[in-house]
């Protein structure tokens, strides 16, 4: 599979350096932290791994989904954030669970290894069940289990849309190995709803770029919907020239936030935005490394958190980069929903 690039923008080789910078962080585990010494989440753990194989480097890959399957636990889930040598919070955050069928499907579309596909769907199936057991009878799912096993009492937008296309993935690995789960359909639709339509469902957050994006790059809110909800904020995250803020009231500008940005226009057919903003990423790359600064204040020009290069956010970037791409089996995984 070819190695994504951005005519004019990143070339192949620069994406490839990056993916070496995320493998250098990788522990002999296979977990991946988000910087050395520091924690690691499943879902920004997933992100990863899909950006390593997005970028030639399968077995690592591999190697970063064997970390995950060795920790599940017998009820489908993870905890929420692990280190070296245990677990650093013990809450199951559902988003972070259901992350690992849009992983593993990546892997197939990357790879077509269907050997691997088969032996992570026995992951996959449990961990899905795990999350579909938050929904609501309204169709929001509940953003976390304690440890204790008992259910927050609301349900977050960003996190249920990024469900939402965990389900299609799932559905989409279910379909493929002979193993239809029609409830997974059910509860995405019942999800896809209740996000496109009654947004006040979930716990305020709006002051995020994430609650802002997510439902299109979701897969939620899609075709001229999805233009028109992205222009309607545009104004209050992007800055100008700089990218996207991570909070609407505040001069941070994150590499990650920008770059699924960037996927979240692709989808819905505004590239020459997404063009625009994964140029704006690029003055968060340390070409020395290959790395990525997490995120910058303006108009100081502090890095932050202190000259922070974080590996999700490389892996954001690299992910990015291939749906602009478009010539991979992975380039529409975020950028073309099923209705």
């Amino acid at each position: 599979m070819p190695v994504p690039c951005v005519p004019g923008i990143l070339t192949a080789t620069q994406v490839v350096a990056s993916a070496e910078a995320i493998a250098e962080w990788q522990l002999s585990s296979g977990m991946i932290p988000w910087i050395p010494g520091g924690h690691a989440d499943p879902w920004n753990h997933v992100e990863s791994a899909m950006a390593l194989a997005t970028a030639g480097l399968v077995n690592e890959a591999e190697l970063a989904y064997e970390w995950l399957a060795e920790l599940q636990r017998p009820d489908g889930s993870w905890h929420n954030y692990y280190v070296a040598d245990g677990i650093e919070d013990a809450k199951f955050d559902a988003n972070c669970i259901a992350y690992i069928a849009t992983g593993i499907w990546h892997h197939w579309l990357t790879t077509g290894n269907r050997e691997f596909a088969d032996r992570f769907w026995p992951v996959v199936k449990p961990a899905m069940e795990f999350v579909i057991d938050l929904q609501t009878k309204r169709g929001e799912i509940i953003w976390a289990r304690r440890p204790d096993g008992t259910p927050w009492s609301f349900a977050l937008l960003t996190g249920s849309s990024s469900i939402a296309h965990s389900l299609a993935c799932g559905i989409a690995l279910s379909e493929l190995l002979n193993d239809p789960q029609p409830e997974w359909a059910s509860a995405r639709r019942r999800l896809i709803h209740i996000i496109s339509s009654q947004p006040e469902a979930f716990e305020a957050k709006d002051r995020w770029a994430m609650d802002w994006y997510y439902p299109v790059l979701g897969g939620a809110i899609t075709g001229d919907d999805a233009k028109v909800h992205l222009a309607a904020r545009w104004d209050q995250f992007i800055m100008e020239d700089k990218g996207c803020r991570c909070v609407y009231d505040r001069p941070w500008v994150t590499a990650a936030e920008t770059s699924e940005c960037v996927i979240a226009h692709v989808a819905a057919g505004e590239r020459a935005l997404a063009l625009k903003l994964f140029s704006d990423a690029q003055s968060l790359r340390d070409d020395a490394d290959g790395r990525y600064f997490t995120g910058m204040v303006y108009p100081e020009l502090i890095h932050f958190p202190d000259r922070e290069k974080s590996t999700y956010t490389a892996a954001a970037v690299i992910l990015a980069a291939d749906a602009l791409f478009g010539e991979t089996p992975t380039s529409e995984l975020f950028a073309k929903h099923a209705e």
